[in-house]
């Protein structure tokens, strides 16, 4: 067997679960914690003979596990915020917590505040995946009340030799239309790199922006300033970035369909980061956090505030499910030793 699968018990603020941790005989692995938003919190490659990080994990993750800053958060049933917590849907106005870092809206969902269910997981000779559930009205029951219908979203992680797949299937459980949007937020880190993310080269290109206020959208789109532009690679430098990117571009595309959205690379270290997702994931993300030691790239199957932007019949990519309806959709994270 070429993949194994190894299992935990730890403890990350005060909250105890099992960890996951799916490997590649090559030593090669990525780290899940169910317990906490079933986030992926470690993917680790070999290089030169020593294990190297892909995501950045807070120091203090174990003391102060905040949900959205390490590994991979995954955002639903939104991503981003929604403009004072505040929507209308079916004739039904929505208020929900207050829980950005100024208390003023309401940001990404409650899927990686919660615990998951795990539903199976498992190796062969080709990869190790584990399959995660997250059920609105069984596993955060007190959010049920804030959204219009109850759901369940699947996600299936699969390692495999230099990639992280991210399979992932929503259902509407409920009576009602269900709307959502799905986001990752990986936090990158470039292996062997020192911590700033200055040397790193960033090509991701995209049309347009979201005009964005206090981070929410006017509804208005932009073309893209050149100090924000990544059509062409170039070192992120001193470029502090949280910016909406839509009318994506691809760098190439595979007869599977799936889009290379974004490529990471290094001025003086070989290799390249990756990121490629199916059509539905038609915004994106681009965040250095203050610390800069990671760069996100933040695949997104709306822009934020998608919900009240929809009420006002504006675009953002707002997905509706009918009941009994699904939707399906797939994100791959590559690492390649040699870039094109």
């Amino acid at each position: 067997m070429f993949y194994h699968i190894e299992t935990e018990e730890r403890g990350a603020g005060g909250k105890s679960g099992t960890v996951y941790t799916l490997r590649h005989n090559d030593g090669s692995q990525a780290e899940v914690w169910p317990a906490n938003g079933f986030n992926c919190l470690r993917w680790q490659i070999v290089v030169d003979g020593h294990l190297r990080d892909l995501l950045y994990t807070a120091p203090d993750w174990e003391s102060n596990p905040v949900p959205t800053r390490s590994g991979i958060p995954v955002l639903f049933p939104f991503p981003n915020r929604i403009r004072d917590g505040r929507y209308s849907f079916g004739w039904k106005d929505y208020q929900l917590p207050l829980n950005d870092s100024v208390k003023q809206n309401a940001i990404h969902g409650y899927a990686p505040r919660h615990a998951w269910q795990v539903f199976g997981y498992g190796s062969d000779q080709d990869s190790a995946w584990i399959h995660g559930d997250f059920h609105a009205s069984v596993d955060a029951p007190e959010t049920v009340e804030f959204w219009p219908a109850d759901y369940r979203l699947s996600l299936i992680y699969r390692l495999t030799e230099n990639s992280l797949r991210l399979e992932s299937r929503v259902r509407n459980l409920g009576s009602t239309p269900l709307p959502f949007g799905l986001g990752f937020h990986p936090y990158f880190r470039f292996p062997c790199a020192d911590e700033s993310v200055a040397h790193y080269r960033l090509h991701a290109p995209a049309r347009s922006i979201w005009e964005c206020v206090d981070s929410l959208p006017t509804g208005e789109r932009q073309s893209v300033a050149d100090a924000i532009n990544w059509n062409t690679p170039r070192p992120i430098n001193s470029t502090q970035l949280d910016t909406l990117y839509t009318d994506l571009g691809a760098i190439t595309e595979r007869p599977d369909g799936m889009l290379l959205r974004a490529e990471l690379t290094h001025e003086t270290l070989p290799g390249a980061l990756q990121v490629w997702t199916n059509g539905d994931f038609r915004e994106s993300v681009l965040f250095t956090p203050p610390h800069r030691q990671a760069v996100c790239i933040e695949p997104y199957t709306c822009g934020t505030d998608a919900i009240n932007l929809a009420e006002r019949k504006i675009d953002a990519g707002l997905q509706i499910l009918p009941p009994d309806g699904e939707w399906t959709g797939c994100v791959e994270f590559r690492w390649e030793p040699s870039p094109r």
